[in-house]
């Protein structure tokens, strides 16, 4: 068993971040503990929450919170997303993890999937903290998926929109909206992947959630190279875990960030798409990570 306690987390900015503190039942502490975030428009409340409970069932303090301008965070523009600011958010997440009196601040862990699991590869490479990383089907390279994303010949006019709504924000005007999901193309959302679609509209509840995303927020994405920290991870220990059929965070993308990565580290298949190990493969993406932290965090001891 293990208990699910709401959790505020106030930033310098005055911002407060929503999470979920999960904390076993077990006697000894402190507890060697994990931080969780969820990805590109989601919440926590997308499949994220009986991950978190089965990570803290094996022994772990477990801190889940929504980036600002998601779910029960606080923030605006709402459905804004800036991976710098998430990722700016998520050390002071770590601080106030590391506060916590059930928390073994020497045995810190990080779990990011697609969009947050760009974002433990910048945060492990910059934050030395964090002792071992998890990162499920990652985004590798904004630049390369956008290749794939947006034909040639329509980026010049994308570019255009780009600049209209800067323009008209400094008259004044609000932010420009997209559909976040949507299998129409005509609709111009950032997901159109059938899969993408169910599982986004099927998870989070309509007051925790809007099927909308700043447009600012896919600029911003085709420009995001967390890859490029690869290389500067190690010795932090990395796992990478890699979808075969994934068209979001694509699979040959990510492997070849892989290569760029220093050991230690481990990379995982999993058969499927990118949307796969959250339900379908829930059982073994979470075997995967428990398996994992248990290596490297149940081993180490606080100096």
């Amino acid at each position: 068993m293990t208990q699910r306690i709401d959790v505020r987390i106030p930033l310098p900015d005055g911002t407060k971040l929503a999470a979920w503190l999960f904390l076993p039942d077990e006697t000894e502490r402190p507890l060697p503990a994990i931080t969780m975030a969820h990805g590109f428009g989601g919440t926590r409340y997308h499949a994220l929450e009986p991950i978190a409970r089965r990570i803290s069932e094996a022994g772990y303090a477990v801190l889940l919170h929504d980036h600002r301008n998601f779910g029960d965070s606080e923030g605006a523009p709402r459905q804004d997303i800036d991976p710098h600011q998430q990722i700016s958010d998520w050390r002071w997440v770590i601080t106030h993890l590391g506060t916590h009196e059930e928390v073994d601040e020497q045995r810190i862990g990080i779990w990011g999937s697609s969009y947050a699991g760009g974002h433990t590869l910048v945060l492990a490479a910059t934050d030395r903290r964090i002792k071992a990383v998890y990162a499920q089907v990652p985004t590798v390279s904004g630049y390369e998926t956008g290749l794939r994303r947006v034909p040639p010949h329509e980026v010049r006019a994308l570019e255009e929109r780009f600049n209209q709504d800067e323009r008209d924000q400094l008259t004044g005007k609000p932010p420009v909206y997209v559909p976040f999901v949507d299998a129409d193309p005509a609709n111009q959302a950032s997901y159109r992947q059938r899969e993408a679609v169910d599982f986004y509209l099927n998870w989070a509840p309509e007051d925790k959630w809007a099927n909308e995303v700043t447009l600012q927020s896919n600029r911003r994405a085709r420009a995001y190279e967390p890859g490029l920290w690869l290389p500067r991870i190690a010795p932090t220990p990395l796992l990478m875990l890699v979808a075969t059929d994934d068209d979001v965070a694509p699979t040959d993308i990510a492997l070849a960030g892989f290569e760029r990565a220093r050991e230690p580290k481990k990379l995982v298949f999993l058969e499927g798409n990118h949307f796969s190990p959250y339900v379908q493969q829930f059982e073994f993406t979470t075997s995967v990570a428990i398996d994992w932290f248990d290596t490297h965090l149940k081993t180490t001891h606080k100096q």
